[in-house]
Parts: C-alpha cells; structure tokens; sequence
C-alpha cells in the first residue's frame, strides 16, 4: 500500500485495434479520464505482444479480427507475460463466449457510445484498485517480521470428577512411558496419552529441554549437575529427584543454558 502523501499511480492502458478511427475515439476518451494512461496503441498483435514485453499494462482494449494475428492469438501468445484485465471490442457478437471464457472482463460490440465505455472503464478500475490493495497489503505483510512460535502453555489433565488446565511451567520434568507420557509436578504425577518426541516439538525450548531419550526437563527445576560415567551427567532438581543427562543430549542443554560440560 502506498504512503498517503505518495501519488497515485494511473491505470495503464493499451488500445490494440487496426482500425485508425477507432483507436482515435478510445483515445480521446481515455485522455478525458485522470485516472488513466495511454501508453501504446497498436494495429496488430504483434504490436500488442512488442508493447506489453517492453512494459506491463494494466488494462488491454483488444480487437478480435486484427491482421496477422487477431486477438485470441494474441492472448494465447502472452502466455509467459503476467496478462491485463482485457476487454474485448469488436464489432462482430459471435465471439462473445469464447471471450469471456479467457475470462474478459468486458465485451464492447461496436457501434458503442461514451457513456458504455465509461461503464466499463469504471469496471476496469474498481477491479484494478482491488487488485493493487491486495497487491500491497500482501507486500506489506511480507515485510512484517516473522511471527514467533507458539508454544504450548497448558495441558488438559483428566480426573474422574473434573478436566483441569495444567499450566506447562507447573510440570518440572516428563518421562515417557510406551504411548503416554507421566508429567511430573509438584502435587503429583499425570498420565496423558502422548509422545514424548512430538510433546518436544510443542513446548518452548527455553523452558524445556530434552535430556534423555524418555525425559523432557523443566530447567527452571535444575539445581546442580553431576558428573557420571561414559559421559552421562546427573542431574539434582530442587526437589532432590535425580536424573540422567545422556551424553547424546548433553550437547543440546550446553547450547540452552550456554555453558560447556
């Protein structure tokens, strides 16, 4: 989206038709217009094909029967070229529905007066604003930072009377067992239904840190590490529970807490 004090862009506009005296008219009505910009008038489809490689258009009035190649074959051939809105203006009503089945937004049958072009060319812009909204509100949120994680703050832990909301910083250590998980907390343990491996991937890595292949540790809870042996280390919570550092996850709790065992 544009600044406010940033001026607005016109329309763009190329008139194909390889009639002289009928690009004229669409000429002089474009030039009463503002909001728009002629910037090539074309006799051919080749000449369609040159102007909108040299620049992008946003509106394209194209002529069906053109010499050399008529107005179908020029959309067919501007395949690798982002195509315009495009508006078909022929004198012939038999093109009709091939023309909106390459989705045009309009079809002018000539003879055609002012006030049916102004209907159209209305058309052609409110759908051109929208387009140029969406356009850079999509750039605008491309340029927003990147949104954190979100990481799990609550478990649901069931009990024959109640469902009670079990806050993750509550939990000071989980252990896995087969298809559950035993959470471990202060008032006591709780089975859910879980895997220790996806539960990993849900928690923040701030908090919760995987020391063993079955243990998931709050390090909030940390009190002291001990070395053991073959490069384990013990790990004293503040509750006195001990538990194993494995030496293959040992790497991951120095890069955490930023220290080196």
């Amino acid at each position: 989206m544009r600044p406010p004090d940033a001026p607005a862009r016109r329309l763009r506009v190329v008139v194909a038709d390889d009639e002289p005296l009928a690009r004229a008219k669409l000429r002089h009505w474009l030039a009463a217009d503002p909001e728009c910009e002629l910037v090539a008038e074309c006799g051919n489809g080749y000449e369609v094909l040159a102007a909108l490689r040299r620049a992008p258009a946003d509106l394209l009035l194209l002529d069906i029967q053109m010499p050399e190649l008529d107005g179908f074959q020029t959309l067919a051939r501007l395949a690798p070229v982002p195509l315009p809105l495009v508006v078909f203006v022929t004198a012939h009503d038999q093109y009709a529905l091939a023309a909106f089945e390459r989705h045009a937004l309009d079809y002018l049958l000539k003879p055609y007066d002012q006030a049916r072009f102004a209907h159209c060319l209305a058309r052609a812009k409110a759908l051109w604003h929208t387009q140029q909204q969406a356009a850079g509100l999509q750039a605008l949120l491309h340029a927003l930072p990147p949104v954190p994680p979100s990481y799990q703050a609550y478990f649901t832990v069931k009990t024959p009377r109640e469902v009670r909301l079990l806050p993750v910083a509550a939990v000071g250590w989980i252990e896995a067992e087969g298809n559950y998980v035993r959470l471990h907390t202060a008032t006591g343990p709780h089975l859910l239904r879980d895997s220790i491996g996806q539960l990993a991937g849900r928690l923040d890595p701030r908090l919760f840190v995987r020391i063993h292949r079955s243990t998931l540790l709050n390090l909030s809870q940390v009190h002291t590490l001990h070395p053991a042996s073959h490069g384990d280390y013990t790990v004293l919570l503040h509750d006195g529970t001990a538990l194993t550092l494995s030496r293959g996850y040992r790497a991951a709790l120095q890069a955490t807490l930023g220290i080196q065992l």
